[in-house]
């Protein structure tokens, strides 16, 4: 694909790490500095120009351009280059980062004949109040094509080891001493490993149970520190989930601001003489969760670990950068990804998937997951087909609702869900196999 990127950032930077791999890929930005970066360190063609302007596009009139992605720090310049860039090219796609919910009015996405727009600030808080529905777990994924979902939970660290064996649910990953590894079907659980299954959410809520030996307690009173942006709103995302909110914050602007936005819903408190006397003063530390939304994973960390000294058992961090990832999931905190990271991961499942493949990452972008759904009128209905044979993958097919291995040659039906889990290494390699199946 022919692919311009409108922002040499953090996210259009990785954007363009990722897409050069099979496709030709333009990073425009009028920051120089941004682009010697890239241009020390991608084999891409960055272009120092201004994104608002319908000239920079002017050399890119003659081709095909498959996919526009617009995502400087800015909502205004994102949308003006958009229109600028579709003004002059002929573009199939067009992706845009979008902070600020004032344009998620579908008025201007067609108006725009925008493809997607991004919320990344939406994307993260909405993450998180979708975890307080499952205690138990880790993170979980949701799919267009089936009621099944992807559960990751931490066993408890008493845990003998163990054999699970089902045909209710499938466990598709296991990260342990911070590696990934596609597990064997008579693979050993031990203590501590953060385990991914694949399943409805009652069969494995109820394994979930045994390999964490507590009755997990829902989920009521919420600790978030950090009011910035994202902090502001994952506290509304939560006062409207209806729980009780405790939002820290030491700068007292910042403080000031998120009443307001918050209408008084959610209590509000300073922390600008420190910490280490409000958890019991402000009964911060009979929360049942801590969230620490700043932009600083270091710091995130710290806060997690200084919450759970104080009693608060779960605890979770935004996760800004990914060289923090691994230390925060041995520290066993939930991790939730950072604005940036949410925006960055969200345009990579779009671009990868289509309307009858989907992609989507897990475990810090260690593994994907490939479906590809038979639909009535695909010609591939009666045809039969083998599985590819890899040793880090794991593949299934459903078939009326039901899960079964995917190890011999089968007749594709209508309606049949073809599943894949891999490694991101073997990736490319599944992928191929489900797009030619």
């Amino acid at each position: 694909m022919n692919i311009i990127i409108a922002g040499a950032g953090k996210v259009g930077f990785n954007l363009a790490k990722t897409l050069s791999i099979g496709h030709n890929v333009t990073v425009i930005d009028k920051n120089q500095e941004a682009i010697y970066r890239i241009q020390e360190s991608l084999d891409i063609m960055p272009l120092h120009g201004d994104v608002e302007s319908s000239k920079t596009y002017e050399l890119f009139i003659d081709k095909k351009i498959d996919l526009f992605i617009a995502v400087t720090n800015a909502d205004n310049i994102n949308l003006i280059a958009t229109l600028m860039a579709d003004s002059v090219l002929d573009i199939e796609r067009k992706f845009v980062r979008i902070k600020n919910n004032f344009y998620g009015d579908t008025l201007i996405k067609e108006k725009l004949g925008i493809s997607e727009m991004i919320y990344p600030i939406k994307l993260a808080s909405k993450s998180i109040v979708s975890l307080l529905k499952y205690p138990f777990a880790n993170n979980v994924k949701f799919f267009n094509y089936t009621p099944y979902k992807l559960i990751s939970t931490r066993t408890s660290a008493t845990l003998e080891p163990t054999i699970l064996s089902s045909n209710k649910f499938a466990i598709v990953g296991i990260e342990r001493d911070k590696s990934f590894f596609i597990p064997k079907d008579d693979e050993e659980i031990y203590a501590n490993d953060l385990v991914y299954f694949f399943g409805l959410e009652e069969e494995i809520k109820s394994v979930c149970k045994r390999l964490k030996k507590t009755e997990e307690q829902s989920i009521q009173k919420c600790v978030v520190f950090g009011a910035d942006e994202l902090g502001v709103a994952i506290a509304k995302e939560l006062v409207d989930a209806n729980r009780d909110v405790k939002l820290v914050e030491k700068d007292l602007t910042l403080c000031e601001k998120a009443d307001e936005i918050l209408g008084g819903k959610a209590s509000v408190i300073n922390s600008r003489y420190g910490m280490s006397t409000l958890f019991e003063d402000e009964s911060l530390d009979s929360a049942d969760i801590f969230i620490s939304a700043t932009n600083n994973d270091e710091y995130n960390i710290t806060k997690c670990l200084e919450a759970r000294e104080k009693g608060i058992s779960k605890v979770m961090a935004i996760n800004n950068e990914m060289e923090y990832y691994s230390l925060m999931h041995s520290l066993d905190i939930i991790i939730v990804r950072g604005p940036k990271m949410s925006a960055y991961n969200k345009i990579l499942e779009e671009v990868n998937s289509t309307e009858v493949v989907i992609e989507k990452s897990f475990c810090g972008s260690k593994a994907n997951i490939q479906m590809r759904k038979i639909f009535p009128s695909s010609p591939h209905i009666g045809r039969s087909v083998k599985p590819i044979k890899l040793g880090s993958s794991k593949l299934y097919y459903m078939r009326d609702s039901q899960l079964f291995d995917f190890k011999e040659k089968i007749i594709l039906q209508e309606g049949d869900l073809i599943v894949a889990f891999c490694t991101t290494k073997e990736n490319p390699k599944v992928k191929q196999w489900i797009y030619e199946l």
